[in-house]
């Protein structure tokens, strides 16, 4: 990734870094450098090959962030995380293409937009002339409206013919390493998370790598009737399904009990 190449024929777990402060998982909200730098330095001894930055919550009713601070926090964290951690692949969780930017600019490696570039219309444009891969997520309008955007005559039909469009598109722009997210909790009811677990195979046919995130989602403690502090079992339950579909990225906010499926199931 950027300068570094990485082998997905074996998964990988990409650990969640929320400097933001409203996440959905209140435990994973950073708001110090020095909590920063905590919690790289745990994800990394820990075993995440990849870090994944966001200052921009995209759960529902999130407090919307201007873009000159989502570009400080994100910048600002770069340069702190790369200071202390040469060797560790950072990926910038953004929408934005400004942010997108100024993340690689700073250090980062690559981009992981939930929008798949149809809120920023020049994401395509800007994440192909980085020369950076880019982490491809499908979700039906924004953060705010998803929810609204739950009826689908075929739920795999129709993902499998949006990231075939989308693919094509990014390609087109120059992008050429792409990962592909299926957006669990994203314009997805429960049920329909759980059918695209179990049917998460089928979209090996697009030629690339998947990436699952659904830790401490909601898709996990509504079933389970707790919160997101104690959804920690259901994450590792499914997250064990992922891998057996054929999952190549876990991104999640606990990278030793996710290292502990991958060793155990190799």
């Amino acid at each position: 990734m950027k300068d570094k190449l990485v082998d997905l024929t074996s998964p990988k777990v990409m650990g969640i870094v929320n400097i933001t402060t409203d996440s959905f998982y209140a435990n994973s909200r950073i708001s110090s450098d020095k909590q920063l730098l905590e919690q790289a330095e745990k994800m990394i001894s820990e075993g995440a090959e990849i870090l994944d930055i966001g200052a921009y919550s995209s759960r529902p009713g999130a407090t919307e962030v201007p873009i000159e601070l989502e570009i400080d926090r994100i910048a600002s964290s770069v340069h702190l995380i790369r200071k202390e951690f040469s060797d560790i692949i950072l990926s910038i969780d953004t929408f934005r293409s400004a942010v997108a930017e100024a993340g690689i600019d700073a250090g980062a490696d690559l981009i992981n937009d939930i929008s798949g570039g149809l809120i920023d219309h020049k994401m395509a444009e800007t994440v192909g002339k980085l020369k950076v891969p880019y982490i491809l997520m499908h979700m039906r309008g924004t953060p705010a409206t998803m929810m609204e955007n739950t009826n689908y005559d075929n739920l795999f039909n129709s993902i499998s013919l949006y990231f075939s469009e989308r693919i094509a598109y990014f390609t087109e722009h120059g992008v050429n390493d792409i990962i592909i997210d299926p957006g669990f909790g994203f314009s997805k009811t429960t049920e329909q998370n759980y059918n695209l677990l179990q049917n998460l195979d089928q979209l090996h046919f697009l030629g690339k790598p998947i990436l699952v995130g659904i830790s401490r989602k909601s898709m996990i403690y509504s079933k389970l009737n707790c919160s997101s502090n104690e959804a920690l079992n259901g994450t590792t339950a499914l997250n064990t399904i992922a891998l057996q579909k054929g999952a190549s990225i876990l991104r999640v906010h606990d990278v030793k009990e996710a290292k502990e499926i991958i060793s155990l199931l190799s």
